[in-house]
């Protein structure tokens, strides 16, 4: 089923309506692409959003909303669903870090981090709530069969040598998944694309956005985009120690002590395939435009897995 975009711009007027924020003008589009689209409402009250998820990446409305209801204050709450056809209406949350000055200040993605653990530890309890929502389930003890069934697809686009070098590599990531599995913390939300754009710096608090990604996983695998994202934002190598001061102020809300940062390098090992799975969902419906522009990323992150660790 493809983004049907005119429908959902009808139904976003007319909840807009039903809510008493009653349109001004015309929806503007934002972005468009095979997993999503995004359009802005002028309304007397400033600005709302609306999203509609396309490729199997439709469960982010249903996510989105249960996070509003579960962590109010840690979320950016959507005004209103439908979570069958993957539509969210969404308030306007302001400026995204990224566009600020603070994007390049350590404690400042340190707090946000800080906060994102706290949101992971709040939702934890709802985890089978999560994956009833139909959220992926990336929980290290499906992702050896899950690997195993995407190397065993027939319209994966992977060189030969690197698909039989993966399977070569699939004892020791089966054994660091059944490791990780056993050490915990348990399962929860896990964003998979979390960066500066997606994290929100509001009066009343930090908010987190756009879980079209997310999956139910072990929650460290997070911090393999975010630590990247960070590491490139201030062009760093990912094991400076300022990168580093990050990932313990991440780390510091689990009480994990010295036990952290080795879950760390492990999680996030083991969550590459899972930014794979993440890709191929998206790109499900993806057309010519799109599989140009993105269509080697299933096999582009499994072959991260190859690289030394």
């Amino acid at each position: 089923m493809t983004i049907d975009a005119p429908a959902g711009l009808e139904w976003a007027a007319r909840r807009l309506d039903e809510l008493g924020h009653r349109a001004t003008g015309p929806a503007e589009p934002v972005k468009a692409s095979a997993w999503s689209m995004v359009y802005t409402f002028p309304t007397p009250d400033g600005r709302v959003w609306f999203k509609a998820n396309g490729g199997d990446t439709r469960y982010e409305a249903g996510l989105a909303a249960a996070l509003g209801r579960w962590a109010p204050d840690r979320v950016l709450a959507p005004l209103a669903v439908e979570p069958e056809r993957g539509w969210q209406l969404l308030p306007d949350g302001g400026t995204p870090l990224r566009e600020l000055p603070t994007n390049t200040d350590p404690g400042t993605w340190g707090r946000f981090l800080a906060g994102y653990a706290e949101l992971q530890r709040r939702v934890t309890p709802y985890a089978g709530e999560m994956l009833a929502l139909g959220v992926p389930d990336h929980r290290p003890e499906s992702m050896p069969g899950q690997l195993e069934a995407l190397l065993d697809a027939p319209d994966l686009v992977i060189a030969d040598d690197a698909r039989a070098a993966l399977r070569r590599l699939r004892p020791e990531y089966d054994e660091a998944c059944a490791r990780l599995a056993a050490a915990g913390p348990a399962a929860s939300v896990q964003h998979d694309d979390l960066h500066s754009n997606n994290m929100l710096p509001m009066p009343d608090g930090d908010r987190f956005f756009d879980w079209g990604d997310a999956s139910v996983a072990h929650p460290f695998a997070t911090l393999l985009v975010t630590l990247r994202s960070f590491a490139y934002t201030l062009d760093l190598k990912t094991d400076d120690p300022v990168v580093l001061r990050v990932r313990d102020a991440y780390l510091e809300p689990w009480g994990l002590g010295r036990d952290g940062p080795a879950l760390v390098e492990l999680a996030t090992w083991t969550g590459i395939p899972g930014r794979a799975l993440s890709w191929r969902r998206a790109l499900v419906e993806a057309g010519p435009a799109d599989i140009e522009a993105h269509g080697d990323a299933v096999a582009g992150w499994l072959t991260d897995l190859l690289e030394p660790r």
